[in-house]
């Protein structure tokens, strides 16, 4: 067995749910006014799930795309990570249906819970494995938020959305390509930020529980934006300084799509112009972990990568969990 000396991103795809929803029926149910969600998180309108779709559905239509697009034997994966927040069920876990329903059956699978940068960690694995093995990884970040939203909140019923995106990560001899600088991060002080109360062994499902125990809540939306911020823009720094890069190195930045004022405010504090930060929010909103695999995927179809780009990725979210990856093509 062998290794690589590097990764490099060979294949990408996304999937989202056909109903779309507009701000207006939405600010409709909140009494809010028109135009109130747009100017306040850069979204105008989302995709939720209907009847009949699953998470490992959504999942399996990205993680299709992105292995048809890497044109590889299936049986060349030999790792399938699947970062989520909503899995099909709490046991067992949705990545080996996954892998089985993509046709991988030489390939190891696990869920991994990271919140909104579930995709960067489970990114970051995905290319220590490859430079370790030699051997290809499937990467699926995918969420359906809209089950978990309690709609009388307003702090998280005007954001979150459902959606997936997938990267192939291949053995490469090209040590510019792949993961050239990471930060991961964490802070546990701020824990319950963001969180649903009920479902864990902490806390289980029990007759008579109501049904905001079991759905999503920001307890403070205004700590959260500044905590994003900072971590955000803390952990890309770092990962620049990893890559030997600086922020006028970087042709395209992809943030984590929590809300077009974050990362407005990280790209302030970067020193990166809003021309070259690809933002999907305006019409996918925020699906968590998804968000960064899904501008991935629709970026390269708007504009194809090329040789020598180095692209910045970075993430922050419940947990408190964040990180950066500088991308190399």
């Amino acid at each position: 067995m062998s290794g690589a000396r590097s990764s490099r991103l060979v294949g990408f795809g996304h999937a989202v749910p056909d109903r779309r929803v507009a701000n207006a029926e939405i600010e409709a149910m909140l009494d809010l006014e028109p135009g109130w969600i747009l100017r306040r998180t850069g979204i105008a309108e989302r995709r939720w799930a209907v009847d009949g779709d699953t998470l490992t559905g959504l999942a399996t239509e990205a993680g299709e795309a992105a292995l048809n697009q890497a044109a590889m034997p299936r049986d060349d994966i030999a790792l399938t990570l699947l970062a989520t927040s909503t899995p099909d069920h709490l046991l067992p876990p949705s990545a080996p249906l996954l892998a089985h329903r993509l046709g991988l059956d030489r390939s190891g699978a696990i869920d991994l819970a990271g919140a909104c940068s579930g995709f960067l960690y489970a990114l970051t694995l995905a290319d220590g494995f490859v430079r370790a093995q030699g051997k290809p990884v499937l990467v699926v970040a995918a969420n359906i938020l809209s089950r978990r939203i309690n709609p009388a909140e307003r702090a998280s019923a005007v954001l979150f959305a459902d959606a997936a995106g997938a990267v192939v990560v291949a053995p490469s001899d090209d040590i510019r390509t792949g993961l050239l600088g990471v930060d991961l991060a964490a802070d546990g002080s701020r824990y319950d930020l963001i969180s649903i109360a009920a479902g864990g062994s902490s806390r289980p499902f029990e007759p008579g529980m109501q049904a905001a125990d079991v759905l999503m809540t920001m307890r403070d939306g205004r700590e959260m934006f500044s905590q994003a911020v900072e971590m955000m823009a803390t952990c890309a720094v770092s990962a620049m300084d990893a890559a030997g890069c600086s922020a006028s190195d970087i042709s395209r930045f992809v943030p984590h799509q929590a809300n077009a004022r974050i990362f407005d405010a990280a790209c302030d504090r970067l020193g990166i112009e809003p021309a070259r930060t690809v933002r999907t929010i305006a019409d996918y909103g925020n699906s968590s972990a998804a968000t960064i695999p899904l501008s991935l995927s629709l970026a390269r179809q708007a504009r194809p990568f090329v040789a020598g780009e180095k692209l910045l990725l970075t993430a922050a979210g419940a947990g408190l969990t964040g990180g950066a990856v500088v991308l190399g093509f």
